[in-house]
């Protein structure tokens, strides 16, 4: 079984994970901070909005189950691709929308799925969700990994 790797950001990473989490062919998630400057952030850091990082999950698929593009729909299906820097009441740029590209594969099949959704027109703006190449993840503390399946509860299920 082929395993991948790929890691998405779209608000706080609690809804995120669970949404993954649920996705038949995920094999595990953790979520963390990626995409900025600061070693080894803390989760009290991420929060300034001073590290750089966004709050991500990275994911772990059976691409023999699913596919990369069936993962970017249940990403872009799972949160407002057009709110910079922020979903709901969670603001700032650790929350923003991003897609970390771990190979040139997966760049091609982001900027090509993000194309074709903005052509749908059916969103209230343009997209804004970065597209970049995967740096560093750093997993955060662990109270935050299943943090809604520890506390028994479910954001969404899509």
């Amino acid at each position: 079984m082929a395993i991948e790797k790929a890691t998405f950001a779209a608000g706080c990473f609690w809804h995120v994970e669970d949404v993954f989490r649920h996705t038949t062919g995920v094999t595990a998630t953790r979520v963390g901070y990626t995409g900025g400057t600061t070693p080894e952030p803390t989760h009290e850091e991420v929060c300034t909005d001073r590290t750089g990082h966004a709050e991500a999950v990275e994911i772990t698929y059976a691409s023999e189950v699913v596919s990369y593009e069936d993962l970017l729909a249940v990403f872009w299906s799972s949160h407002d691709p057009t709110q910079m820097n922020g979903q709901g009441p969670d603001i700032g740029t650790q929350y923003r929308s991003a897609i970390f590209v771990h190979d040139e594969r997966q760049l091609t099949v982001a900027l090509a799925s993000k194309e074709r959704l903005e052509k749908q027109a059916r969103l209230p703006g343009p997209i804004v969700t970065q597209i970049v190449a995967a740096s560093r993840f750093y997993p955060a503390e662990d109270y935050h990994q299943q943090y809604y399946e520890k506390q028994g509860i479910s954001y969404c299920r899509l």
